[in-house]
């Protein structure tokens, strides 16, 4: 009875559109960035001008290309100034930079996030005045030149598509979902993707099973950490990267984390270097253990 059962659930999901279950056999992903790559390489919690200017010379030293640059601490967290300057650089480089929006759950005047309970509600936004100081956010550093944000809030992922079709916004703004919403489901996904997110952060140890269902339902970005700061456990996935790349391209990897002790960890411009190093090294694995995955051009359409 109950296995007739989960098979009827099974069949309702499959008619959907989504994967059945768990994808155990891993099957190869045929999905590609638009210009035909596999993956990119993201650097995450890159807080200041000084230290992304650390990160991209080291990084064109070590002749490693990467795509995207994040930072974490919030928009509400930098000068005009050092909004300009990190636009800039990411003009002169090539890069993608991300900004998060600031307010959040961790920055409102409710101690609820900093209780062991509470933090299960992850940095999503309480009331709608946080929802207004969060659009907010957008329209300042767009006006300024940045075109890609950081969301950390369901709500606000839908109402800054919504922004965007009615032009509030600049039409090519591009939204990244945070990996602290928490998602690692493919219905989860769907529903992001559906909502106008640009790519997904799924949760940090997602399995790749799991990742290969993900990829079964949607097909824009998985951006995945292939480290991770000690924070939120401090693991390192370098050997799974060519998997990784296989089953759920195209991806973005998000590589340099385990330098940092916590999300928002405020990198110096010696740990910015420190950040490149770990990219080497990942590059290391694809090209010893998966030569043929196709990196994503550095052609300007990030």
């Amino acid at each position: 009875m109950k296995e007739n059962s989960m098979k009827k659930t099974r069949k309702f999901l499959a008619n959907l559109g989504l994967p059945e279950g768990d994808c155990y056999e891993l099957p190869t992903s045929n999905k590609r960035f638009s210009n035909g790559g596999q993956y990119r390489f993201e650097v995450p919690g890159i807080q200041s001008p000084s230290v992304m200017k650390a990160l991209l010379v080291e990084l064109e030293r070590l002749e490693i290309v990467i795509h995207r640059v994040t930072q974490t601490k919030g928009i509400m967290s930098l000068t005009d100034d050092e909004i300009r300057s990190m636009v800039s650089l990411s003009n002169e480089y090539d890069v993608e930079l991300i900004l998060a929006i600031g307010p959040r759950a961790t920055t409102d005047t409710s101690a609820s996030v900093n209780t062991l309970e509470g933090q299960r509600m992850g940095y999503r936004l309480r009331g709608q005045e946080q929802i207004v100081r969060a659009i907010e956010d957008v329209k300042r550093a767009s006006s300024m030149g940045c075109k890609s944000f950081l969301v950390y809030d369901e709500g606000c992922l839908w109402v800054l598509n919504e922004a965007k079709i009615a032009r509030e916004i600049p039409e090519d703004c591009q939204f990244k979902m945070s990996a602290h919403c928490g998602h690692g489901n493919p219905c989860s996904a769907k529903l992001l993707e559906m909502n106008g997110a640009n790519s997904i952060n799924p949760v940090r140890d997602i399995q790749l099973q799991m990742l290969s269902a993900m990829r079964q339902a949607i097909d824009i970005p998985i951006d995945i950490h292939t480290e991770n700061p000690a924070s939120t456990g401090g693991f390192i996935r370098h050997y799974e990267v060519p998997e990784m790349i296989r089953v759920a391209s195209p991806v973005y990897l998000k590589t340099g984390g385990s330098v940092a002790k916590s999300h928002s960890w405020d990198t110096s411009e010696p740990e910015a270097r420190a950040r490149a190093k770990q990219v080497m090294l990942v590059k290391r694995m694809i090209d010893s253990y998966y030569p043929e995955a196709l990196p994503s051009p550095k052609d300007g359409g990030h």
